[in-house]
């Protein structure tokens, strides 16, 4: 039982701070409608893809409540991993593959729970009748909306949650709570006319401001999606191997995000800041699993990863990369053998004329 709610939400902020995390709101966990209504519109568009997660567990995501009905309130956090570097300043650089910022460092799930936990059990030790639940992206949680309702920032155009602080680099968590904790103020839109992260799209995966077709977007063809990437797409993915940050990184708020403010075990690893494609091209299973322990690029396994360094390899115009590449055109993997075989035909068109 807490008898002073205002002064006990004081001390979790307190709490989640000294643990890591730059932001913290509270927003009630029952229903809100039009979140309800936004989440089933995009998935009777088809825009979720291959990710049938989404819609199978659709009233788990309509609310707080629909997960776990004795929630009363929403604990939302943000750990930041705002980059000190341009995340464009390798598009240009053809033996380089670019991985998404959030992907350089420590495995974000591992480190945002641990904390979630940390607090979490602070909280029921100060206040022992409590019940809570934590949730880092792998549930049935719908983490952006419930960061802007608790005043952590506002989902922009490109979908992702925009921090006047910490710009579009938070991590989020949320921890639900039979506490109930007064609410946070949601956080108004500051979009305005900006279209940045629309026109920035190498794919046009946003219909409209606020709407993204993830059957288009970077970053589920590089991580989500299973077997060849679409031929419409293979050429806009560039030297993307893993994720994009175009969008992101456009955003003007990003001027007021610090490097300071991020968490240390979010800093990239020095092998992942500039990966070369000629190196990538040689992983084998094993290869694979120690260079990426630790890291959220792990799950997506050898196969697809190679896959996607292909893409890059083909689209690089870069010669020295026809052996590597010929090597793999008898890869087990069909889409691995599939993507070489592309690579191939791209850099044979890149090869001198005799």
């Amino acid at each position: 039982m807490v008898n002073d709610a205002q002064s006990f939400a004081r001390k979790i902020r307190a709490e989640a701070q000294a643990l890591g995390f730059a932001a913290c709101g509270f927003a009630p966990a029952h229903e809100d409608p039009l979140r309800a209504r936004r989440l089933e519109q995009w998935l009777g568009e088809g825009h979720h893809g291959t990710m049938e997660w989404m819609a199978t567990r659709l009233d788990h995501r309509r609310s707080p409540q629909g997960l776990w009905p004795e929630a009363h309130s929403v604990i939302a956090l943000g750990m930041s991993y705002a980059p000190a570097a341009d995340p464009l300043r390798l598009a240009a650089e053809r033996d380089r593959a670019r991985i998404s910022v959030y992907a350089q460092g420590a495995d974000y799930h591992e480190v945002v729970k641990r904390a979630l936990k940390a607090l979490a059990r602070w909280i029921v030790a100060a206040a022992p009748d409590t019940g809570v639940k934590v949730f880092v992206d792998t549930a049935p949680v719908m983490e952006k909306p419930l960061g802007a309702a608790a005043g952590l920032g506002w989902q922009g155009k490109h979908t992702n949650l925009v921090s006047r602080a910490h710009g579009s680099w938070l991590f989020l968590g949320a921890i639900f709570t039979t506490l109930a904790l007064p609410p946070d103020e949601p956080h108004a839109d500051r979009c305005g006319s900006c279209t940045a992260c629309q026109t920035a799209c190498p794919t046009q995966a946003f219909p409209a401001p606020y709407r993204l077709d993830a059957r288009r977007c970077i970053s589920y063809l590089t991580i989500e999606h299973k077997g060849p990437v679409p031929h419409e797409f293979r050429a806009a993915l560039g030297n993307r191997i893993y994720g994009c940050d175009d969008c992101l990184a456009v955003c003007p708020w990003n001027s007021f995000a610090s490097a300071a403010a991020a968490h240390r075990a979010f800093l990239p690893r020095a092998e992942l800041a500039a990966p070369r494609l000629a190196d990538l091209l040689t992983l084998d299973d094993a290869g694979f699993r120690a260079l990426f322990s630790g890291s959220p690029i792990k799950r997506i396994g050898r196969d697809r990863f190679v896959r996607n360094c292909l893409y890059a390899a083909g689209n690089s115009g870069d010669v020295a990369l026809f052996e590597p590449v010929r090597r793999l055109l008898a890869d087990p993997d069909p889409a691995v053998a599939d993507a070489a075989d592309w690579a191939l035909d791209r850099l044979v068109g890149a090869l001198p004329v005799p």
